[in-house]
């Protein structure tokens, strides 16, 4: 049956793909350092510090800058990212995937060593993932029958989700109630559901209890995330709750930590590899003693017979690793990994249930790619949250850049869904506003961090700035005025910059930890600037996206917008907003301009509820210089 939806899909990720390849080569034509870096997503003149080997038949290269005295300019890059490593004379490249990064560092795996003076990193296309997610909803438009054709139909709306009656469950963790009917729903559900998690509810706690429940009624369960991170943060969960989980995908991807848990690793500890390298030794020595033969003329037939034979132990060897993998999955209780799953190793193996956690970080396309393999879909995430990245902006505009979950919560409403109420994160003040605008004030603080504050922590000064939880410090009339960053396109503010540093300082003096400290701002040229800035090493600058996912006891945002057009650029995405108030455990300071921003309801909101909490300040307060 024809869907133009999943067909347009198919379309939009063309012109994603497009668009991706139109920046990467944009990056690739920048020669000098200060056009090239500025996006984030390239490095040059780059050295080979190390080289060693990895998992996986890889190298693991060591890059840091030729000039040894430079730290890494503050990037984008991230493991287990594709990047396309280049000698920047020859311009002869590699394909490689990110390991880590620090500072000074950053670590690449490729399939062969490299060889030069100066490299660049640039961002690559991940061609397999798009070609795995056009398959997949190309595979789905033409199902006639079967599950898939069935979940298809539900997905796409033509037929409505089923639930059973709620079971009865012996939970193995101490659960909110919130919690628990998730759970109870989830375990209901025939077909497909949502857990909507919203900032600090516990939802990965969440997905881990419903599925250590399916593995205790023996359901088999493919869990996954759509980012390499995701998977390995649910993979570690699970782990230390018990559950046999085996992390399939590349070793290079996966955090070092975690390789134990990978199929290459579990693997290579299998009897039958054992038996595989016995054979493929003994087939070498056939290998040689069939070419040794140079002064007596063998028996006819004799190197023949030897090569078969050495052809044969060869071809065991293989059947031994294949049976191995198998074996290593079959007795696995989970298996985890990202959502672009590897075909050549799930082949045709079923799930009962399949569990994506952070869903909404997934364009939809991605969603599908695993839906082939399972009986049932539990989604869980927040949509509330920024959405998936899209470069192309016709893409994005057509609906890439929504994910799944969101579209289903749309579809169904409150039939497919239930959400976390209770988060364990946030002083109550902090989350009062979010809630009311993104959750329906449902969110209740727990008492164990209702009214936390900087002061209560070991050692932390008991003052102003650590005893209040919000404020807004308004720059209108200051003279904080934005600007463009230097051959880029993305915006600082230099004034405001100052301004944010000092109420870090004032952090600082009052024994709050640098690593308890997290410094947010939309724009890259703004945390480039903050960087430069930072009176410790240890104190987190980010952007907004860059921060999802993260929490600090105290943030502070830097909203760089200022100017007489009320522009405000990224800031119109509420969600981005939602993000950087969330990000706060116990001390939340904001710092922008009212004038520009307020000119969006959503930020005159924001403001008067600055104002009904005796937050909403003047950088006049302070000494300005």
């Amino acid at each position: 049956m024809a869907t133009s939806f999943l067909q347009d899909l198919v379309e939009l990720l063309a012109m994603e793909a497009a668009a991706e390849k139109r920046a990467a080569d944009e990056r690739r034509q920048a020669a000098s350092s200060t056009q090239a870096e500025v996006s984030g997503l390239t490095l040059i003149d780059l050295a080979i510090d190390d080289e060693e080997p990895g998992l996986g038949q890889q190298y693991l290269l060591t890059l840091v800058k030729r000039n040894r005295t430079l730290e890494l300019p503050w990037n984008r890059l991230r493991g287990g990212m594709p990047v396309l490593l280049s000698e920047q004379t020859t311009h002869e490249s590699v394909r490689a995937v990110v390991v880590r990064r620090d500072r000074t560092s950053i670590q690449v795996a490729v399939g062969d060593l490299v060889e030069g003076d100066a490299f660049r990193l640039d961002l690559a296309s991940d061609e397999i993932t798009r070609r795995r997610q056009t398959e997949a909803l190309r595979n789905a438009d033409a199902a006639e029958r079967g599950r898939l054709a069935k979940l298809r139909d539900i997905l796409l709306g033509q037929q409505q989700p089923s639930f059973g009656e709620r079971p009865e469950v012996d939970f193995f963790s101490n659960l909110s109630p919130s919690q628990r009917s998730a759970v109870e729903f989830a375990l209901s559900a025939d077909d497909v559901c949502v857990i909507h998690g919203p900032p600090g509810t516990g939802k990965t706690t969440t997905v881990v209890e419903v599925i250590r429940q399916l593995v205790a009624r023996e359901e088999t369960v493919l869990a996954c995330g759509p980012s390499n991170h995701a998977a390995d943060h649910l993979a570690v969960k699970l782990s230390e709750s018990g559950v046999k989980v085996v992390r399939i995908g590349h070793p290079a991807r996966v955090q070092a930590h975690l390789q134990d848990l990978t199929l290459d690793a579990k693997v290579a500890q299998h009897e039958r590899v054992k038996i595989a390298r016995n054979c493929l030794r003994d087939a070498m020595k056939l290998q040689r003693k069939a070419d040794r033969y140079t002064r007596a003329r063998p028996e006819p037939g004799q190197k023949r017979s030897l090569r078969n034979e050495a052809r044969e132990l060869m071809q065991e060897a293989r059947q031994h690793e294949r049976k191995a993998v198998q074996e290593v999955l079959e007795s696995a209780d989970v298996i985890c990994g990202t959502t672009t799953v590897d075909p050549m190793i799930l082949a045709d193996r079923e799930f009962d249930t399949l569990v994506i956690d952070e869903a909404c970080q997934s364009t939809e396309p991605g969603s599908w790619v695993p839906l082939r393999y399972a009986q049932r879909i539990i989604l869980a995430g927040d949509h509330c949250q920024l959405p998936p990245t899209v470069m192309s902006a016709e893409a994005e505009r057509k609906g890439l850049c929504v994910s799944l979950q969101q579209r289903l919560v749309s579809l169904f409403g409150e039939k497919v869904y239930r959400r976390l109420t209770t988060q364990y994160r946030m002083h109550a003040q902090i989350m009062q506003f979010s809630s009311d605008q993104f959750y329906d004030g449902d969110l209740q603080a727990a008492s164990g961090n209702e009214r936390h504050t900087l002061c209560q922590l070991d050692d932390v000064e008991d003052s102003e700035i650590t005893s209040r939880v919000m404020d807004f410090y308004d720059t209108s009339g200051a003279d904080f005025h934005e600007e463009v960053e230097v051959d880029g396109e993305s915006r600082l503010n230099r004034r405001e910059a100052d301004f944010v540093m000092m109420k870090v300082q004032q952090l600082l003096d009052a024994k709050v930890s640098a690593n308890q400290i997290g410094v947010i701002t939309p724009y890259s040229a703004q945390v480039r600037l903050l960087k430069s800035m930072s009176p410790a090493e240890q104190i987190e600058i980010d952007t907004v996206d860059g921060f999802q996912g993260r929490e600090k006891e105290a943030i502070v945002f830097s909203a760089v917008r200022s100017n007489r057009q009320r522009q405000i650029g990224f800031l119109a995405d509420r969600r981005r907003m939602n993000v950087a108030i969330t990000r706060a455990r116990r001390r939340f300071i904001l710092v922008g301009d009212a004038g520009t921003l307020g000119g969006h309801a959503f930020y005159d909101e924001l403001f008067d509820y600055f104002q009904e909490i005796e937050a909403y300040r003047s950088v006049w307060e302070e000494p300005l210089e």
